[in-house]
């Protein structure tokens, strides 16, 4: 007669299989966009700061995102970088952790946000086998958005695709251990999302997209505003 496993051991097996998940951490001012071709659901009010990380190699798109003073009032505004993409290998259930490489404090964050340079850790500081690689995926201007009927691009969704299987940021020279890759450029095109095409008037459209946009974008939109008189 065959032995039956007692469903105690089965649960305690299963306790044990995820144990052995790994983590990897991130500070307030960098945003999870995409891991293994899915989208992850994050933003500024709701922070996702960890994600838990199976035995393996994953790809991660995570971009830049502070909140800086505006230059044209009292008020704030956001200013974030292209997303890039973490290929890292975790071989155990270690704690992971990424910052910026300059430090746990980005001493000027529209700089920083053009380049994102990143280094990651673990806690019992072991080595850390990963790549990173920048691409100049960027969300359209306000100004862009006009001339286009205010269609936006899907950063996110791209970016998923980007960390699929079939990704197109793979051709990077593997980065040696406990060191990141050279960082390269790579071009992405992102699909027009279609789906949010607001249904506001004129100036409830200026006014919203006002208040999105970064410095950049916004001195974009006074240039060509300016031009039209």
């Amino acid at each position: 007669m065959k032995s039956l496993l007692p469903i105690s051991s089965l649960l305690v097996l299963l306790g044990s299989a995820s144990a052995f998940a790994a983590d990897l951490n991130i500070p307030m001012s960098f945003e999870y966009l995409a891991l293994d071709g899915k989208k992850v659901e994050s933003s500024v009010f709701n922070h996702k700061s960890s994600l838990e990380l199976a035995p393996g190699t994953h790809k991660i798109a995570i971009r830049y995102h502070e909140m800086v003073e505006d230059d044209f009032s009292d008020s704030q505004t956001f200013v974030k970088s292209a997303p890039f993409i973490v290929t890292l290998d975790v071989d155990g259930d270690h704690q992971y952790y990424l910052q910026a490489a300059e430090g746990e404090v980005v001493k000027k964050p529209k700089v920083y946000a053009q380049n994102p340079q990143v280094k990651l850790t673990r806690s019992d500081k072991g080595s850390v086998n990963y790549q990173v690689v920048n691409t100049n995926l960027e969300e359209e201007s306000f100004v862009s958005r006009l001339f286009s009927g205010n269609q936006a691009v899907d950063v996110s969704g791209t970016a998923a695709a980007a960390t699929g299987a079939a990704g197109a940021v793979v051709a990077v020279a593997p980065a040696p251990v406990t060191t990141s890759a050279t960082v390269n450029a790579t071009s992405l095109t992102a699909p027009v999302d279609t789906s949010k095409a607001a249904g506001a008037n004129p100036q409830q459209m200026l006014q919203y997209w006002w208040l999105q946009a970064d410095e950049k974008t916004r001195k974009e939109f006074m240039s060509w505003a300016i031009s039209q008189l």
